[in-house]
């Protein structure tokens, strides 16, 4: 998980709060360099200044535009899919290769026990520094990787086990030898393949959900998001690129794109939203882990009550509905 003790990384809307912050710890550390109690006034102005700072972080995350979500949502420190298999699993052993000659670091999977029952967990992969990144390629999965995801689908469907998604991707890599290794041939074979399968399939968008590269392991009869997290056809940047001829517009094309959790819920394309801590996941993330491992395992709960046909065929329609649309006669 990530060091909660390394020096913080914010955001421009988080600033006022950290000038609070530093003003509460200028407080206690002049006491303790003093060597004096602090006195039962100045214990007074903490205590405000605290409940100021709590009053003002609930502000400012109950508010956030689309753009700031997306900001908290490719936040560097922001847990990834091994930080959320370290805290929720009670076992882990990391599964390789496409069988194809290929292992992508950008895209990680294997099998977990959780609370006491196996299942199958893939996921996107970022980095956690710059190096990180390079080697995991920003989580942005080859064919490979696509193809080594659904190898352990098919495994956890031999063995009946339940499979966990996790999406944090801003899409499947672009490169040119990505193209010529079949990258498109390699997510649409997942769509199709993700649609037979018999066991649960519960997907997550853990952070950023991008395009084609989102989808190759989103489908799944329920799709969760965690509360700040991001879900879209193209990154607003492409958009008002490909819109405007402005990438700067991408405030203004975040916005038409619908792109955060309570957008999806209204839309009909996401099942649940899962809390985050005030802050952000990365505020947080033993709490954020034990609110997703809560949510996913009343998910699987409700589904192992299920058929397998039944869960596909809810899967099914679940895709199906999508884009359903009512015209009102003018």
């Amino acid at each position: 998980m990530p060091n909660p003790d390394r020096k913080p990384l914010l955001l421009d809307f988080e600033k006022p709060l950290a000038k609070l912050e530093a003003r509460i710890h200028e407080i206690r550390q002049l006491a303790a360099e003093n060597g004096v109690d602090v006195s039962e006034e100045t214990s007074e102005e903490i205590r405000k200044l605290e409940a100021r700072t709590d009053q003002l972080r609930q502000e400012i995350f109950s508010s956030l535009s689309p753009m700031q979500r997306l900001q908290l949502a490719r936040h560097p420190r922001r847990p990834s899919t091994l930080d959320y298999v370290q805290a929720i699993s009670d076992e882990w052993i990391e599964l390789h290769g496409d069988r194809r000659g290929g292992d992508d670091p950008a895209m990680v999977g294997g099998i977990a026990r959780i609370d006491g029952r196996p299942t199958v967990i893939i996921g996107h992969q970022k980095g956690r520094d710059t190096k990180d990144n390079i080697a995991r390629n920003f989580g942005m999965a080859a064919p490979g990787g696509y193809r080594k995801a659904l190898r352990l689908m098919e495994h956890a469907d031999r063995f009946s086990m339940p499979i966990f998604t996790f999406i944090d991707t801003p899409g499947a890599w672009a490169g040119l030898e990505a193209e010529q290794l079949g990258q498109g041939e390699a997510i649409a074979c997942n769509l199709r393949e993700m649609f037979r399968l018999d066991v649960p399939i519960i997907c997550t968008v853990i952070g950023e959900g991008g395009s084609g590269g989102a989808l190759g392991i989103g489908v799944g009869e329920r799709l969760l998001m965690l509360e700040h997290s991001v879900y879209t056809v193209a990154t607003p940047e492409a958009c008002a690129a490909i819109l405007w001829k402005d990438s700067g517009k991408a405030n203004l094309a975040a916005e038409a794109l619908k792109i955060t959790s309570w957008d999806l819920k209204n839309l009909g394309v996401l099942d649940q939203i899962v809390p985050e801590p005030i802050g952000g996941a990365h505020s947080n993330p033993i709490k954020a882990a034990s609110i997703l491992k809560r949510a996913l395992l009343e998910n699987l709960a409700e589904l192992s009550q299920l058929s397998s046909q039944q869960r596909r065929e809810l899967r099914y329609q679940k895709f199906r509905h999508i884009g359903v649309f009512t015209e009102i006669p003018a």
